[in-house]
């Protein structure tokens, strides 16, 4: 609470009444908003506060009729507060004043009402005590309503001032307990695995670059021991609930479905093998681009042996495959910064996103695919984009300057993702990667552009060391 303001407390319009208003009247709207308490405005002017506490004492308790107008039990001559305060001052004031609904100003208009309940959930909206409720969780339902929890988290995790970086490790961590307690659910009605296995989160998640606007993709690694006609309906069935649990929990089906729960992505260590074999002696466009997603993958439950053995075969045969890595670099260069002549921003034209630009696929996922390669053609086991830039650089492919420039633009975009989806979630918006220009400062416009200009020197480069223009 003392980084956050009063406004990241807020998170619905303010419930209001006019002043004649019937008591019961009142009452149903608080049943029916869901709220503890209810603004009475007239014209726009505050006038009162209307609360449970107030129905209690000030009617039922006298007897008083329900016809008659809130204005007769309402509290005046509130306190209020801006909403730009600290959030740690209205717990103060609160506290001082022995009061539970405190309402918000904003230019001098009314902007909502924080409660106590607002302050108490947004202390327990941590990582910490989240990753601990999750834990606990008896039900998939319970853990849809921690899921509920999840937006609110990253917009205290922007409002705390954390690193994107910080942010991303966070997240990651919460949907890593999220996956292995609905995997323990699932053994619990299904019993333990018949042969051993690893679940395997890919991605971003993979990488522990979460977001709030992150889908999930992830796989089964079973061990050797696995036949399909005795042990198949056990892992089609786990994995389809820990699928189903995922979405439920807010972090929705991969589009592509590259989840555990096809089949495709549920194989033993021997298929797995024989898919990375196939995407690296055999590259081309496509299969190039299906084999990155699996590259970015992580052992999240179960036997990580198994994890460890796919590994140490896949990595050297990838580094050792100059074809294939030059097919990957060919890949990492389809999406190019949106950046014109004389450094103007390149805005989409037309649609739903026209005047702005997609802040991830045009400049996070080209570091996120520059990093990988690099860390592929020098067979690295990192796997976060930053511990990748940092293992590769100063090798003959990837400068350290050149790597400390990426590790720098990918903290400022992802962290102007990361307060662009924040404020999107506080005006209850579905977030998203469109930024326009006129959400950044002149300063934050100018640093965009040298971000963007990092990216394309570094993308030049790759291109002129593979030569990716023969492989168009």
């Amino acid at each position: 609470l003392t980084r956050a303001r009063v406004s990241d407390l807020l998170h619905r319009r303010p419930a209001t009444i006019p002043p004649e208003t019937s008591i019961q009247a009142a009452a149903q709207t608080m049943t029916g908003e869901s709220v503890s308490a209810l603004l009475v405005t007239e014209n726009d002017a505050l006038l009162g506060l209307i609360t449970d506490h107030d129905l209690r004492t000030r009617c039922i308790a006298r007897g008083l009729p329900y016809e008659r107008p809130v204005s007769e039990i309402m509290t005046r001559d509130l306190l209020t507060i801006p909403h730009d305060a600290p959030a740690f001052e209205a717990l103060l004031i609160m506290t001082q004043r022995d009061i539970h609904h405190l309402p918000v100003l904003q230019a001098g208009r009314l902007a909502g009402v924080i409660s106590s309940t607002d302050l108490i959930r947004y202390q327990s909206t941590n990582a910490a005590y989240l990753a601990r409720d999750v834990r606990r969780a008896e039900s998939v339902e319970a853990m849809a309503q921690l899921g509920t929890r999840l937006p609110e988290l990253h917009v205290q995790l922007v409002a705390s001032g954390v690193t994107a970086q910080q942010s991303g490790q966070t997240l990651s961590s919460v949907v890593d307990a999220m996956t292995v307690r609905l995997i323990e659910l699932a053994q619990q009605a299904l019993g333990e695995a018949p042969v051993p296995y690893a679940w395997l989160a890919l991605g971003s998640q993979a990488r522990r670059e979460q977001t709030a606007h992150s889908d999930q993709d992830n796989a089964l690694l079973l061990d050797e021991a696995y036949r399909p006609e005795a042990h198949g309906e056990y892992f089609e069935r786990l994995a389809q609930f820990v699928n189903d649990g995922l979405n439920a929990c807010g972090i929705p089906y991969c589009p592509g479905k590259v989840m555990a729960g096809n089949p495709q992505w549920r194989q033993p260590l021997s298929a797995w093998k024989r898919y990375f074999q196939g995407w690296i002696d055999r590259p081309d466009h496509r299969t190039s681009m299906l084999a990155s997603n699996f590259f970015d993958m992580r052992c999240v439950h179960g036997d990580e042996e198994l994890f460890l053995r796919l590994r140490a075969d896949v990595l050297p045969r990838a580094r050792d495959n100059k074809i294939f890595i030059a097919y990957l670099a060919a890949h990492a260069l389809q999406n190019r910064p949106p950046l014109g002549f004389f450094r103007n921003l390149v805005l989409i034209g037309e649609g739903d996103h026209a005047n702005s630009f997609d802040l991830k696929h045009r400049g996070i996922i080209p570091i996120v695919d520059l990093a990988r390669v690099h860390a592929l053609s020098s067979g690295l086991t990192e796997i976060g984009t930053r511990e990748r830039l940092q293992a590769a650089a100063g090798s003959s492919a990837l400068s350290r300057e050149g790597a400390a420039n990426l590790e720098d633009a990918l903290e400022f975009l992802s962290s102007l993702r990361a307060r662009h989806q924040s404020n999107q979630i506080k005006r209850g918006e579905p977030p998203d990667n469109y930024v326009q220009p006129e959400e950044l400062s002149p300063l934050e416009r100018n640093h965009l552009k040298d971000a963007f200009e990092v990216i394309v020197t570094v993308q030049k480069t790759l291109a002129q060391r593979y030569q990716v223009g023969r492989l168009v």
